[in-house]
């Protein structure tokens, strides 16, 4: 009896019900052996294998030859749309944007409106740093199929826009379809924070622990708001929680040296202090709270070491001009204490750089312009808010003292 050959279709996918096991279960190296098999018996003409042989190399880190595969597979049926998407994804991950802005609007060409495609396109937008396009793609792909990720994205284009009022608004959205997503309970949390609204912020921060209460980014952000209400102890045990997460956190040994600091107990916020800087050496605040605590210590030259780090990685930040002339003033280096002090008035019209710098020239007995200087501070001083005003009662104090050793008061 004769028997009938197989059709060559029917070879091609013999094997991929196996294949596609193989995959699922990750069992990468059995799933290659069958898959090099199968490309061996069909002449490397069966799209299947293929497209998972390429998956795998992805997975595995070889994103140049997932690449090449997907586009064999590509040659092999090119009205596919999975196989554009995977082109698309490969040249994303290779860094090559615009090439895969154009794989994907070829793939949009010919198959219908799909919400991971737009979502992609406005991936390779947001790297291109086209915010505007990348809006418009993420908003598209939510209108065909919300998700949580195109959301996210959305909210951080508009951040990287310092548009927080509108990534809040996305937010708050993406929580309508997603309510209990501690991800982005943390984000709006975390906005609401960068907003300097605090009780709205721990409001969201607080529900996202409900639902992952070991998160150690909303830990950490929930801790400084309780630090910065000077609960120190209730912000430790917080802290304690995060750090067996993420022992390698700069951020966290930052805030954990500040809470020592707050208690004063002041070897082990240095020793707190000293592993941030370990773990994160080019994160400015970090150096410039090193610099407050060996202020607060009277070790004034490294103090100055500290506070010229900071000033250096963020040149930006007034403060730091005026703790560094104060320390610079402790060291008896007036002029450059005066240029310190004159370089942070530049940058910001503050109270305290005005007292700070009355003091120094009293002490080094230029009273003519620590009147003037006291002067100004008194004029701000006065522009604040009865809160503000009795927010430090050392500065009352400073005050009060300067203005009878003025004369003023």
């Amino acid at each position: 009896m004769a028997t009938v050959a197989s059709a060559p279709s029917t070879l091609r996918e013999r094997q991929n019900w196996l294949i596609h096991l193989l995959y699922v279960r990750q069992e990468f190296p059995e799933c290659l052996r069958v898959i090099e098999k199968q490309l061996k018996a069909c002449n490397g003409l069966c799209e299947f294998p293929i497209y998972v042989k390429a998956l795998i190399k992805r997975q595995t880190g070889q994103i140049q030859e997932s690449l090449t595969l997907f586009q064999a597979a590509t040659c092999l049926n090119p009205h596919n749309v999975a196989n554009l998407k995977q082109v698309g994804r490969s040249l994303y991950l290779l860094g090559k944007h615009k090439a895969a802005i154009d794989v994907y609007e070829e793939a949009q060409r010919i198959g219908m409106e799909d919400w991971e495609i737009w979502h992609n396109k406005g991936l390779c937008y947001l790297y291109l740093k086209m915010y505007d396009k990348s809006i418009d793609c993420f908003k598209q792909a939510n209108s065909i199929q919300r998700h949580d990720a195109t959301f996210m994205h959305l909210g951080k284009v508009h951040t990287l826009q310092e548009q927080y009022k509108e990534a809040i608004d996305v937010y708050l959205e993406a929580l309508e379809f997603s309510p209990e997503n501690p991800e982005i309970l943390t984000t709006v949390g975390l906005l609401y924070l960068r907003l300097g609204e605090n009780y709205r912020a721990f409001d969201f921060l607080g529900n996202s622990l409900t639902h992952d209460p070991r998160n150690p980014k909303t830990i950490l952000a929930a801790g400084s708001i309780i630090q910065d209400h000077s609960d120190m102890d209730v912000a430790l045990n917080k802290y304690r929680v995060a750090a067996v997460q993420t022992p390698n956190s700069a951020q966290l040994w930052n805030n954990i040296g500040m809470c020592f600091f707050g208690k004063q107990r002041l070897v082990a916020a240095i020793a707190c202090l000293k592993r941030a800087l370990y773990l994160d050496p080019f994160e400015w605040i970090i150096s410039y709270n090193l610099g407050l605590v060996h202020l607060n210590t009277a070790q004034y030259a490294s103090a100055f070491h500290y506070f010229s780090a900071s000033i250096n990685l963020k040149p930006d930040f007034p403060s730091s001009y005026m703790y560094l002339a104060i320390t610079l003033s402790r060291l008896n280096d007036v002029d450059n204490a005066c240029s310190a002090y004159e370089k942070a008035i530049e940058m910001e019209q503050d109270h305290l750089f005005h007292l700070n710098y009355a003091i120094t020239l009293y002490n080094n007995d230029d009273v003519d312009r620590a009147r003037e200087h006291f002067r100004e501070f008194t004029t701000l001083f006065d522009e604040l808010d009865d809160e503000a005003r009795n927010a430090d009662p050392e500065v009352l104090e400073q005050q009060a003292a300067l203005g009878r050793a003025l004369g003023l008061t």
